[in-house]
């Protein structure tokens, strides 16, 4: 299959309907081919087809003031369905990102952690988001935002042993860190 990889415009220059149309084709296109590469284990190249996606989307955001917007024309409108569209890619290679970077190693948490919330700044209520962002948070060693997290998603995916058992891990840190706080104060107060 031959793929065209369509630049985003040049700043000051306005997409039209037809290249918005075209971008989100060709965004989904890519955002298909990470699936695919994730399910075969080739999560480089899942993590570039993702990148490649967001890339065609750059710009078409109506809701992302351009940094030029006063010296610009409008953004062509969206049509809903095309919005719908655009927030649905974004979205899903965001929660692909986090998913794929998982299982790489050395796993980049922070990138972990950034992909998760910008799935969840759209969609507050995606369980795998929610679960994505708890693991990272529980790795970078802020265990009340990791238990937030997690609590959430057990909500959405109460059977979900992945969940679960970062869930107890979790409140084992904070229970064992709540210990060794008490234990300091006592032995500060006598």
């Amino acid at each position: 299959m031959l793929l065209l990889f369509l630049p985003p415009p040049p700043e000051g220059q306005v997409p039209s309907e037809a290249t918005t149309e075209l971008r989100l084709q060709q965004a989904r296109t890519f955002k298909e081919e990470g699936n695919r590469y994730y399910k075969e284990g080739r999560f480089r190249d899942a993590v570039s087809r993702y990148h490649w996606a967001l890339l065609q989307i750059r710009g078409l955001d109506p809701s992302t003031p351009s940094p030029l917007q006063e010296f610009v024309a409008e953004k062509p409108a969206m049509t809903p369905e095309q919005e719908k569209l655009l927030y649905s890619i974004q979205s899903d290679c965001y929660n692909n990102l986090a998913a794929c970077l998982l299982q790489m190693q050395p796993v980049n948490y922070d990138r972990v952690k950034h992909y998760s919330l910008k799935v969840l700044e759209r969609q507050a209520d995606n369980a795998k988001a929610l679960y994505r962002a708890g693991v990272a948070f529980y790795h970078l060693g802020d265990y009340d935002k990791a238990q937030h997290y997690l609590l959430s998603a057990t909500s959405r995916q109460p059977k979900d042993a992945n969940v679960k058992r970062y869930l107890q891990l979790t409140e084992s840190q904070l229970s064992s860190y709540l210990q060794k706080e008490k234990q300091l104060y006592m032995g500060m107060f006598g």
